[in-house]
């Protein structure tokens, strides 16, 4: 069958994303699955099985990435090609949505068994990628695994990483029986292509069915803690208290002041905060929170760290209160490949979308990938721009147009490696 014939399943697609969404459902009818927990290693079976089950080969590597591989034509030319890979992501957000991550990995599968299925050889291998814990709201910092495979961070960095109980990256890893052998970054790509959800309003607001994504901006992760001394709230005077979450409230507008000093693409968010004791009747003697920094430039992201760190002082200084602040991740502006983009914007044309170029304002394990293979992600849209939210919601449609968008991407850039 000629390439430019092959379509996906957009309702077999809608109902493995409906089936794998019964893995970690909440009640308000998102997804709670948490990266190295016994739902992760459920859904991971599942996928598994599923790859298997069309003749792929499924490695693992040092890590918990999963690769699945159909192999490519039979000769010496093509024996050379590394693979074109798709994919994203399987691990949630505690109170996730069905499309986040899944979508990319699910929607890559779909591709995968519309080639099967029809018999299509492909030039080089193709293969579904399932990325490690690259939400990393239960191991920070987020995009691990992909991460260590592009060498930003080491193996053992990833396996010290421990969750908010003291339980370690490389021990959940081992426990669900997912840390492969396979030398994580030995697995070379000719390509990633990625399917996501926009995670924003933009697509929505025009209309748009496809985002062709040029780059990732920038981010930065800091984590404070504010010191004070715990205290009775009755006995001791307003004069004489150290109190930690006074100082920690201050900071938390001044941040989001500081995203605004920026306009109209930088964004703040204070995300987790933790107050101790906690108790009703004791004034606070610390408090633990985050920062999110974005921005599509460098140069301003620095200019809001100098600030953030002005205002530590400032703030707590005058309060009697100490503190300790750690930037835990960088992760710079990316852009993505040129060619990559332009298999993208054909894709779309092919298959008769709506299209309109854009930047990603959430980080994404292509973000990582980049460093190391040629990389591009696509764009569909979720409903009012919610993500990280039980809420989160792309219609069958929409989900269908980005796997076939997906698809034919894949298809031309393969034909030109041919």
């Amino acid at each position: 069958m000629p390439a430019q014939n092959l379509q996906i399943d957009g309702q077999r697609l809608w109902d493995d994303l409906m089936a794998t969404a019964e893995i970690g459902a909440t009640k308000k009818g998102g997804i709670c699955r948490l990266t190295l927990t016994d739902l992760d290693r459920q859904v991971r079976d599942w996928f598994k099985a599923q790859c298997e089950g069309l003749g792929c080969t499924v490695t693992v590597d040092e890590v918990g990435t999963m690769f699945a591989r159909r192999p490519g034509k039979k000769n010496t030319k093509n024996a050379a090609l590394p693979p074109i890979a798709m994919g994203s992501h399987l691990d949630t957000q505690p109170t996730g949505g069905k499309f986040d991550g899944t979508l990319g990995v699910l929607a890559a599968l779909e591709a995968l068994r519309t080639l099967h299925r029809a018999g299509y050889e492909t030039n080089a291998a193709i293969e579904v990628v399932n990325w490690t814990n690259e939400e990393g709201a239960r191991f920070a910092p987020p995009m691990l695994a992909s991460g260590v495979f592009a060498g930003v961070f080491t193996t053992d960095y990833a396996y010290a990483r421990t969750d908010r109980d003291g339980k370690n990256f490389g021990d959940e890893l081992a426990r669900i029986g997912y840390r492969g052998k396979e030398k994580a970054g030995a697995h070379k790509l000719s390509a990633l292509f990625e399917l996501h959800i926009e995670q924003g309003p933009i697509l929505e607001a025009e209309n748009r069915m496809i985002g062709i994504v040029q780059g990732v901006q920038g981010m930065r992760w800091y984590e404070v803690t504010v010191t004070g001394q715990e205290a009775h709230t009755g006995a001791t005077p307003m004069r004489l208290r150290k109190n930690a979450l006074l100082g920690a409230a201050r900071l938390v507008d001044r941040i989001d002041a500081i995203a605004r000093e920026h306009p109209p693409d930088a964004v703040g968010t204070v995300g987790l905060l933790e107050n101790r004791p906690n108790s009703r009747n004791v004034v606070p003697g610390e408090v633990f929170f985050t920062v999110d920094f974005r921005h599509p430039d460098e140069a301003v992201l620095d200019a809001m760290e100098t600030k953030l760190r002005a205002a530590l002082g400032a703030i707590l200084q005058p309060l009697a209160l100490s503190y300790i602040e750690t930037r835990i991740w960088d992760s710079p502006a990316v852009k993505f490949a040129p060619d990559l983009i332009d298999c993208v914007r054909i894709a779309a044309e092919k298959a008769g979308l709506p299209a309109r170029d854009m930047i990603s304002g959430a980080g994404h394990d292509a973000a990582y990938v980049a460093r190391v293979a040629p990389t591009t992600m696509i764009f569909v849209p979720c409903a009012g721009g919610i993500s990280h939210n039980e809420a989160e919601w792309t219609d069958q449609a929409q989900c269908a147009a980005g796997a076939q968008v997906l698809l034919n991407a894949v298809l031309e850039f393969d034909r030109r490696l041919g």
